[in-house]
């Protein structure tokens, strides 16, 4: 049988390990690919094990559960959201109006398997469409319906319509610390160590990593598109198609072209 990626996400390690333990009896078709402790490496874990399913917490360090899902969204194959939320949390009566996935803490069996017989539901309805749509070519038995509109709606509501203004990036250069705007950012490149800078006058390096950063960056304009590059979407001038699988970009007042990886290619779609 062709297990369902699955990740959980809570920075509360009694939780997490519970809803893994309970996940186990009650879903024997899901694997769990990934335990995030907090926002940011939710975000960085779904880079890189591509989840089918996400069971997000809502309050976590760095990223809440709701900015990693509109996070999520931007990808070109979006996981199905699951939730997982406190009793008296701000976001439960959104929840509860809309036909968004979610558990409450503490996680019960009984609601646990509501929420997973909705989502089995889905799967098989979404598979018998994606086999009708491909004129009897065999569906991925695994698949779940991309994320749908009540959630991208949910988020639309509770995450704020804007961030406050993002501190200045502070780089060392010698002797000297170099403060540069985030307006002037054209984009962020990391490697296994050191975050590239690159800005209007030139470039600096960081000690900061890539996913701490995403927490104070507002995502409707720096966009990440590959998992080393975040790009500040208001200096990309064009997305260029190399071949069926590369994509490219060029930025306004910069020679460099960066790359897109396929996870982020549904960013840049013609009109």
């Amino acid at each position: 049988m062709t297990k369902i990626r699955t990740l959980i996400a809570d920075d509360e390690e009694g939780p997490r390990e519970q809803l893994r333990a309970a996940l186990a009896r009650l879903a024997p078709e899901l694997e769990i690919v990934a335990a995030s402790v907090n926002g940011c490496d939710a975000w960085d874990d779904c880079l890189e094990h591509e989840p089918q399913l996400c069971f997000l917490d809502i309050r976590m360090p760095g990223m809440s559960g709701l900015e990693v899902a509109q996070r999520l969204a931007q990808l070109a194959e979006p996981p199905r959201v699951v939730f997982v939320t406190a009793y008296g949390d701000h976001a439960l009566s959104a929840f509860e109006a809309g036909a968004v996935d979610y558990v409450l803490k503490p996680v019960e069996d009984a609601r646990l398997e509501q929420c997973l017989q909705r989502l089995r539901q889905r799967q098989t309805q979404g598979t018998v469409a994606d086999a009708d749509g491909r004129n009897g070519e065999s569906a991925d038995p695994a698949a779940l319906p991309a994320m749908p509109a009540a959630t991208l709606e949910l988020l639309r509501q509770l995450l704020p319509a804007q961030r406050p203004a993002m501190r200045p990036i502070q780089a060392s250069q010698g002797r000297e610390i170099q403060l540069i705007s985030p307006d002037d950012i054209l984009f962020f490149q990391s490697d296994s160590r050191y975050t590239r800078v690159v800005h209007r006058d030139g470039e600096a390096w960081i000690r900061t990593a890539l996913k701490e950063l995403l927490g104070d960056l507002d995502p409707s304009v720096f966009w990440q598109v590959h998992r080393s590059v975040l790009v500040n979407s208001r200096f990309i001038a064009s997305a260029t198609r190399v071949d069926e699988n590369t994509m490219q970009l060029s930025l306004k007042g910069c020679a460099e072209k960066l790359p897109v990886s396929r996870q982020f290619q549904g960013l840049f779609k013609g009109q």
